[in-house]
């Protein structure tokens, strides 16, 4: 066996993209026999902390760079790495990357902002027609290694759920207004899959989104319900909502993180894509459904929409998503 390796990895954000770096990752770790550091932002430590492949989490603190800096510095060059792999491609992820003691510093395809000038060499020639999983593999070919098939390593704490299945999670909003599908839509969705198949309702969010989620879980039980529905919005940390998607049958949402955390899961989704193109972010791999309208301007990747209204996410029917979220359900049960 090789002796083993020392990496170091630099992806600070965000929670999906996170996700996409964790196959090429496992690749390294396999292929080169190694010992793999990861630097994050605080918010995803306890996050990285959960993917089996990685021995430490360094937390990078952007916002308390001033007063935690030093600490930070101590950490990073505390030890010597045989290569450092930014796969955040921009400005402060590769500064961070040279500052670490590393034989040798590779960067990503896609990098920008000035990034290339902090690398020894970067992995591969930037082409966003494909899915950010793959692009991130750049760094496993650069290196001459084979290319394994794509797994997600990650395990978070176990949650016992007595609730009766199907069990649907729904993640109603995004970070991006002009990603989110309404309300109103949801709720008929969950409507549906607990009329046709007495589902057990799970809403998710952050703190911010609590009232609008509460707003659907108070209509659905105006209904009568079939199934339980229960807001957990701003209720679960990100490792405590990887232990509730972990025991769901399908989960139902935007263009968003928690997309992936499901996909990385292994349970289907069904998701709404307006402004972003799925090919590139979408679910990687088999057994999802993604819902798009047949609108001219998408995908725009615009943050913020030109139009009076989001026409790609307000053309998207329910009945669409109703139909998909059935088929799913029919094929696990």
């Amino acid at each position: 066996m090789n002796p083993k390796k020392r990496i170091l990895i630099i992806k600070l954000s965000s929670f999906g993209d996170i996700f996409h770096a964790l196959p090429a990752v496992n690749n390294l770790k396999i292929s080169l026999n190694a010992d793999i550091d990861w630097v994050t932002q605080p918010e995803y430590v306890d996050l990285v902390r959960c993917f089996q492949v990685v021995s430490e989490v360094i937390p990078f603190p952007r916002h308390e760079f001033l007063t935690r800096g030093l600490e930070f510095l101590k950490t990073l060059r505390g030890r010597h790495y045989d290569v450092v792999i930014d796969l955040q491609g921009l400005l402060k992820s590769a500064i961070v990357a040279r500052l670490a003691r590393g034989a040798r510093t590779i960067g990503p395809s896609f990098q920008r902002e000035g990034a290339r000038f902090f690398y020894d060499a970067v992995a591969g020639q930037c082409d966003k027609s494909r899915h950010a999983v793959e692009e991130n593999q750049d760094v496993v070919r650069y290196l001459g290694l084979p290319v394994l098939p794509v797994s997600f390593p990650v395990r978070f704490p176990e949650l016992v759920i007595k609730a009766t299945v199907p069990r649907v999670a729904i993640v109603p909003v995004s970070r991006r207004t002009n990603k989110n599908w309404a309300a109103n839509n949801f709720f008929q969705t969950a409507r549906a899959l607990q009329h046709e198949f007495e589902a057990s309702i799970f809403l998710f969010g952050c703190k911010a989104d609590h009232a609008l989620c509460e707003g659907i879980r108070s209509e659905l039980m105006a209904e009568r319900p079939r199934g339980i529905v229960v807001n957990l919005a701003g209720k679960t940390s990100l490792i405590e909502m990887g232990g509730w998607f972990a025991k769901m049958n399908l989960v139902v949402v935007n263009d968003s993180g928690p997309l992936h955390m499901a996909v990385a899961l292994g349970i289907p989704v069904v998701t709404l894509f307006g402004p972003t193109d799925p090919r590139r972010t979408g679910p990687y791999g088999e057994g999802h459904r993604v819902i798009t309208s047949k609108v001219a301007c998408r995908p725009c990747f615009a943050r913020v929409c030109k139009l009076p209204e989001v026409e790609c996410m307000n053309r998207i029917s329910p009945s669409d998503v109703i139909e998909a979220s059935r088929e799913v359900l029919n094929k696990t049960s």
